[in-house]
């Protein structure tokens, strides 16, 4: 089995602040929904856990596996970049600004400077998925991925077939279980 998951909240995540690669660790609500979601995957089996090396997710992680899984980071599943327009306030509902097309129009969006494009982003995720996850499904292993919204959201479109244009169709609250294979 392939599952994945967002990580705990954090205080950016509360202010609605644009996070990317900007390393925000989880507040006490966060570490609350981690707390959560180990309780509630305790009666599944999980041969290995993988996660992003910021510490929001790593840190969801590892009160995930609460010591009965190992946790490996792989620098493949840090979030997508967003320049120098991270730390945006306000900027998932935004009309205007360099985000709009991000999050309202994917296929036309351009990223901003120091920022990841789609493009980028895929490919990442999908040689994790070639070269990692799916020898590990395919051996019969149960694998988590503990990552951030634009990165998980690309890699259930590669398993779900979802087109970029309906990149945000799917959504993925803070810690929630979502099995994908």
């Amino acid at each position: 089995m392939l599952y994945i998951m967002r990580h705990g909240e954090t205080d950016w995540n509360a202010a609605h602040r644009l996070q990317g690669r900007t390393d925000v660790p989880l507040n006490a609500a966060g570490r609350k929904m981690a707390e959560r979601a180990a309780e509630e995957c305790g009666g599944i089996h999980l041969d290995v856990i993988y996660c992003s090396p910021l510490s929001r997710a790593r840190e969801t992680a590892v009160i995930v596996a609460g010591g009965r899984t190992p946790v490996i980071v792989d620098e493949r599943l840090t979030e997508m970049s967003f320049g120098v327009c991270e730390g945006t306030e306000d900027s998932f509902p935004a009309k205007g600004g360099p985000m709009r097309l991000f999050f309202n129009d994917p296929p036309a969006y351009v990223p901003p400077e120091g920022g990841e494009s789609f493009g980028e982003l895929f490919a990442r995720t999908g040689e994790f998925l070639r070269e990692v996850a799916f020898p590990l499904t395919e051996q019969g292993k149960d694998v988590l991925i503990v990552g951030h919204g634009a990165m998980n959201l690309s890699i259930i479109c590669r398993i779900k077939n979802i087109p970029l244009k309906d990149f945000w169709s799917f959504g993925i609250p803070n810690c929630k279980l979502i099995r994908l294979l």
